[in-house]
C-alpha cells in the first residue's frame, strides 16, 4: 500500500524563508516523509553542496521528518551518491535534462539528443553505488513528437533497464497523455507519482484534487502497489500550506487505496 510524501518544492519560499519551521509545519500538517530538491546543484562546489545536505538532515531529524526519495542533478555519480548517503535516501530522481551537464530545454526534441541523454543518465544509474537507484521525473514536454514517436516512449525503452520512474500525472495530463496508459506502459518501473490536480494545463495555478481534469480515483487504483504518493504544488492561488493539508485529507478518504 503506498505511502505518503510531499516534495519540498511545494513550499520553496517558505523554506528559503525558514527552513526549520516550515519543515516543523509540514509535520504538523501529517506529513512523515518528505521529498527534498536541490541536491547535486550544478551552480555549487561540492562541499557547499553537502553543507547545505548535512543542515538539511539536521532541520528533518529536527521535525521528525524522514526522507521517500530526493530531486537532484548530477554533477556525477560519484558527487551525488555521496550527498544522498549524508541524507540518508536511496533513490534519487533526475527532474530535468538540464540537470545533466551537457543536456539542456531542447532534449527531447530530437532523436540524436534525446538517445544521448537516454545513454548518459542510464550510464549514471549503472555507475552509482548498491543500494541507490537513480530515476527521471517528468514534465509535459517528454511527450514531444518524433518520427518514431513520442519521445518519452523511446526515452524508456532505450534508457537502462534498472533507471526508475517517477511518474507527474498532472503533467503527463497536460502533455496529452493517459496517465493510467503510461503507468500501465511503464510498469513496475515507476516507484512513486506526483499527485496534483487543476486544469492541466502549462500556465494555469494549481487547484485542490478533485476539481480539476485529473482522474483521481482512476490513477489511485492504477497506483494502488507504488511505493509512493508524492503531494506537489508547482503554482497556485491558494495558500500552500492549506492546499497540501486539503490534498492529503483527499488521499486519507481513500481508505482503500492510500495507507
Amino acid at each position: 500500500m503506498p505511502t505518503l510524501s510531499v516534495q519540498l518544492y511545494s513550499v520553496r519560499d517558505q523554506l528559503a524563508a525558514d527552513q526549520p519551521g516550515t519543515l516543523a509545519r509540514l509535520a504538523e500538517i501529517g506529513f512523515r516523509y518528505v521529498e527534498p530538491f536541490g541536491l547535486g546543484a550544478l551552480t555549487k562546489t561540492q562541499p557547499e553542496r553537502l553543507a547545505s545536505t548535512r543542515a538539511l538532515r539536521a532541520d528533518l531529524d529536527a521535525a521528525g521528518l524522514a526522507v521517500s526519495a530526493t530531486h537532484a542533478a548530477l554533477p556525477s555519480a560519484a558527487e551525488l551518491a555521496e550527498e544522498c548517503a549524508e541524507l540518508g535516501v536511496d533513490t534519487a530522481f533526475i527532474p530535468h535534462p538540464r540537470q545533466v551537464p551537457g543536456f539542456g530545454e531542447d532534449t527531447f526534441t530530437g532523436t540524436a539528443s534525446l538517445d544521448a541523454f537516454a545513454d548518459a543518465l542510464g550510464q549514471a544509474a549503472a555507475d552509482v553505488p548498491d543500494g541507490l537507484a537513480l530515476g527521471y521525473h517528468n514534465h509535459w514536454f517528454e511527450w514531444a513528437e518524433l518520427p518514431s514517436g513520442p519521445a518519452h516512449d523511446r526515452f524508456w525503452q532505450r534508457t537502462y533497464q534498472d533507471v526508475v520512474a517517477e511518474l507527474d500525472v498532472y503533467w503527463a495530463q497536460a502533455a496529452g497523455a493517459d496517465p493510467v496508459e503510461v503507468l500501465a506502459s511503464l510498469g513496475d518501473r515507476v516507484v512513486s507519482v506526483h499527485l496534483k490536480d487543476g486544469p492541466a494545463t502549462r500556465e494555469a495555478p494549481q487547484t485542490p484534487l478533485g476539481t480539476g481534469a485529473v482522474d483521481l480515483p482512476s490513477l489511485l487504483a492504477a497506483t494502488e502497489r507504488t511505493p509512493w504518493h508524492v503531494a506537489e504544488i508547482d503554482t497556485t492561488e491558494h495558500d500552500p500550506f492549506a492546499l497540501l493539508a486539503a490534498n492529503t485529507e483527499v488521499l486519507r478518504s481513500h481508505a482503500s487505496t492510500f495507507a
